[in-house]
């Protein structure tokens, strides 16, 4: 069984390394073949046939048996190594990642923690932080309980974070753009250390992976699919930290910025989050746990009394029941009930005080 294990650990991380097979490539291929394996296996002409594969995508199967011997040398380094792989079939691959559009095909994993479903934080911003930026972390993270921290273990900002975790006793991740067989910066090689004791190092990228910047961009999406919520304290108009912002908008999830006076550079991109409602105003951690109903104390659904329900309502209360808390894009597909249609259903759920909102468009059973 071990032996078959390896053989489909072997198949996954080779076609996650062929060139350009993206993570939405990867995901479309094993979602119609069924297994990586089964991708390899396929002639050029049955791939040539999948909408959105293309020509120049197939040819990179010419470089199968590269991609099984980078597999087999990426497999026993990180066994060396103590690092864990994840494949995006796998019982514990993160949920968060799972319902994204685009979740990273593997995940190499590295500490003695796990990935929270619940009570997640990004916390991001400029390397070039100010003291302002620094207190405001410090004095956010002392009043989290519970809540997992998620960074870069970039300069400024993302390592204030993770120190500040530390320290409280909080679990923190530390996404990284380079493989998890070095650290970088290497200044934080330290902490980094601290962090596998009861956190986790991730990254998508194989040992011995170099550097590149394009990695350090990709890396920003999984921070936000990871995060309940991301919080960017400081940032330039460009930079990753805005990069997170981005994506976390784009998987509805809930983004606050802190806002910065307007003549310096490090409040100019949350300043702009802010003004353009990309992001709700971070004013103080009160506010912000209130926001995410971090302290409200464990309540039980309500009895749902479908049968006095119209037959959309009792699709909608069916999912709901079913599945638990939904964003409304998920609920629209499990319904059948087109968005625009669903709007109206569910505010007159809401009415009936049946089914509440969340922060993120995710709707659910009202408790008591």
């Amino acid at each position: 069984m071990e032996s078959t294990h390896k053989q489909g650990l072997l198949y996954d991380i080779a076609l996650s390394r062929l060139e350009r097979v993206g993570s939405v490539h990867y995901k479309n291929l094993v979602s119609h073949f069924g297994s990586a394996e089964e991708v390899f296996k396929t002639p050029k002409t049955k791939i040539l046939k999948i909408s959105g594969i293309g020509e120049l995508l197939a040819n990179g199967f010419a470089q199968k048996d590269e991609a099984l011997t980078e597999a087999e040398t990426i497999i026993e380094a990180s066994i060396k190594k103590e690092i864990k792989i994840i494949t995006l079939k796998s019982p514990d691959y993160p949920e968060a990642l799972q319902n994204v559009y685009d979740p990273p095909p593997i995940l190499y994993v590295k500490g003695n923690g796990e990935f929270q479903p619940s009570k997640t934080l990004a916390i991001v911003g400029t390397r070039d932080a100010t003291n302002y930026g620094k207190s405001v972390v410090n004095q956010l993270i002392q009043e989290l309980k519970g809540v997992q921290i998620i960074s870069g273990l970039a300069l400024g900002i993302d390592i204030t974070a993770h120190k500040a975790a530390l320290k409280n006793g909080l679990s923190t991740i530390a996404v990284l753009g380079n493989g998890l067989d070095m650290v970088y910066p290497s200044l934080h090689k330290k902490v980094a250390e601290e962090i596998l004791e009861n956190g986790l190092l991730v990254s998508e990228q194989p040992v011995f992976t170099k550097i590149h910047p394009q990695f350090f961009v990709a890396r920003n999406r999984i921070i936000a699919a990871l995060s309940e919520i991301s919080l960017v304290v400081e940032s330039d108009i460009k930079g990753g930290s805005m990069v997170t912002a981005e994506c976390a908008n784009n998987y509805n999830k809930e983004v606050f910025a802190v806002p910065g006076e307007v003549q310096k550079k490090q409040s100019k991109g949350t300043n702009k989050l802010i003004f353009t409602n990309k992001a709700n105003i971070y004013t103080t951690p009160e506010a912000l746990i209130d926001w995410m109903q971090w302290n409200m104390k464990p309540k039980k659904p309500i009895k749902v009394h479908i049968e006095n329900h119209n037959a959309e309502e009792k699709a909608v209360l069916t999912v709901l029941l079913e599945r638990g808390e939904m964003q409304i894009d998920d609920l629209s597909w499990h319904s059948q009930i087109p968005p625009n249609r669903l709007s109206y259903i569910l505010i007159n759920l809401e009415f009936q005080d049946i089914v509440k909102q969340s922060p993120g468009k995710k709707f659910s059973i009202k408790k008591r």
